[in-house]
């Protein structure tokens, strides 16, 4: 899980799902839209991979997140970014980690805001099997088991590195 080659022929593997994916369900046009900030990373290679050249959305979820009054801003928020209409589209919603499923809760109810797409296929890196919400990928790249203390750890933009971290106590 640490090195390159995994991320990278997780992207690959993602990306032929993904083709595979949409001509079952019919889908010949979709955006993409990334969760910041890994999820966008993601989107951007996963675009490159498919030879798209449309602009990629980017949301950055943090009004929407439902325990917002308990941990606050995050300092670094930046309005989102959809270059393109929602309404009736067939959406790819893309972040790196899945976990509880409530980023992602949090992303769906951003993109209705903008209008209400066709569909939603949800694609991400890992998927750690710890869900909260009634939420399912439809495309993974690998599903991890971690340790309490463990978490998965996505860096880049430029290369992808993935790794699994020692969680501290103030984390």
């Amino acid at each position: 899980m640490h090195d390159d080659q995994t991320v990278e022929a997780m992207l690959h593997s993602m990306s032929e799902a993904l083709k595979r994916h949409l001509q079952q369900k019919g889908i010949a046009t979709f955006r993409l839209v990334g969760i910041r900030t890994g999820g966008v990373w993601i989107a951007q290679a996963i675009s490159r991979l498919l030879g798209l050249n449309d602009e990629i959305g980017e949301l950055d979820i943090s009004f929407y997140r439902d325990d917002f009054t308990r941990i606050g801003l995050n300092p670094r928020v930046t309005p989102s970014n959809l270059p393109f209409e929602t309404e009736g589209q067939h959406i790819i919603l893309i972040d790196d980690v899945l976990m509880s499923g409530r980023t992602v809760r949090a992303a769906m109810n951003e993109l209705f805001d903008y209008g209400r797409p066709a569909s939603i296929t949800l694609m991400v890196l890992i998927d750690l099997c710890r869900p909260e919400l009634p939420i399912h990928p439809q495309v993974v790249g690998a599903t991890l088991s971690l340790k309490a203390n463990e978490r998965v750890k996505l860096s880049g933009p430029d290369e992808l590195h993935l790794s699994i971290i020692e969680s501290t106590s103030h984390e």
